[in-house]
């Protein structure tokens, strides 16, 4: 009975062992803001306006690992190739930039943008 006991423990500790998650795995390395984000947003530009209105962010990875595409609804045009920097737990933000004045902080639930470019502007408050 007692190696009965004994093989059961070591079995419940290597299954723990084997299906808990590490601590080091950050949730940025695994895109865990990547995804719909549904709130306010807007979009101001030279061909057409959007006021503030409900309305969805889809975000998605592009394939070279560090930028990001914003696809809006509510034929709001996308936002494409924003690259981001870290900071904090799971937060990333996008800041300034050589396109125009942006702003944009995204993390597991929350996505907060004013962004300009080219003479257009486009914001979103959104959560999931």
């Amino acid at each position: 009975m007692k190696q009965t006991l004994s093989l059961m423990a070591i079995l419940l500790v290597t299954l723990f062992t084997i299906s808990s998650c590490s601590k080091n795995d950050d949730p940025v390395n695994n895109d865990f803001f990547v995804g719909t984000y549904t709130g306010t947003i807007s979009y101001d530009g030279p061909s057409n306006d959007v006021a503030s209105t409900q309305g969805t962010v889809t975000v998605t990875k592009i394939a070279s690992g560090t930028k990001y595409n914003f696809h809006f609804s509510n034929s709001i045009p996308d936002i494409t190739n924003v690259e981001f920097e870290k900071k904090g737990d799971n937060i990333y933000f996008n800041i300034g930039g050589q396109d125009g004045v942006n702003y944009i902080r995204i993390d597991a639930s929350t996505l907060k943008m004013l962004y300009i470019k080219d003479g257009a502007t486009w914001t979103a408050n959104c959560s999931r």
